[in-house]
């Protein structure tokens, strides 16, 4: 499985990301940069793919796949390509609570911790539906990772419904612009891959 495995405090202040968006409670230690050098329209454009890219953990050929899905879907492409970000597996995964980044809701994902509506599934990249419910396996319960979960103050997003007792969780409606919680211009992304 191909992944980012370099220093990722330090790309996320290069890609002006928060680091708790990534699910990491520490703060860089160097001031911003502020005399940067002008950007042009181009590269303010392959920043906030990049961006996009490093949040979810996904690599350029899915990246270009999801933006074609959403190009074809009714309504705004960016819009559309936030909302399929936002229902891969190991997001919903972070999003309920189970993991404490994305890079560990995927890891737990393809050791098969996981089910959807009863049925094991393995792969991170798996979308979600409406009423899709997500639950951690019988016999992981134990792992001592879903232990500290009971104790975690579940901050879901609106759209998702969980259940820490029974280790659940449930979509309920598609996540629309206002549920992302990071500074993101999707359009920029449109017109980048629209060239």
């Amino acid at each position: 499985m191909a992944r980012y495995t370099g220093p990722i405090l330090k790309r996320a202040r290069a890609l002006g990301v928060e680091p708790q968006v990534l699910g990491y409670n520490k703060k860089s230690n160097r001031n911003p940069g502020n005399s940067r050098a002008k950007v042009s329209e181009y590269g303010m454009q392959l920043k906030e793919k990049q961006k996009a890219k490093f949040v979810y953990g996904v690599l350029e050929k899915q990246f270009h796949k999801l933006f074609l899905i959403a190009s074809k879907m009714d309504g705004i492409t960016g819009e559309n390509l936030l909302t399929l970000l936002e229902l891969r597996f190991d997001n919903i995964v972070y999003r309920m609570g189970f993991a404490r980044t994305r890079d560990e809701a995927k890891q737990l994902i393809t050791h098969g911790h996981f089910l959807i509506n009863g049925k094991k599934v393995d792969i991170p990249s798996y979308r979600l539906s409406v009423n899709d419910v997500v639950s951690v396996k019988q016999t992981s319960r134990k792992n001592g990772i879903f232990k500290e979960t009971e104790e975690k103050v579940w901050g879901a997003s609106s759209w998702l419904e969980v259940d820490a007792e029974k280790y659940e969780g449930k979509v309920l409606r598609l996540p629309t612009r206002e549920d992302i919680d990071f500074p993101i211009e999707e359009q920029l992304i449109v017109e980048l891959y629209s060239k």
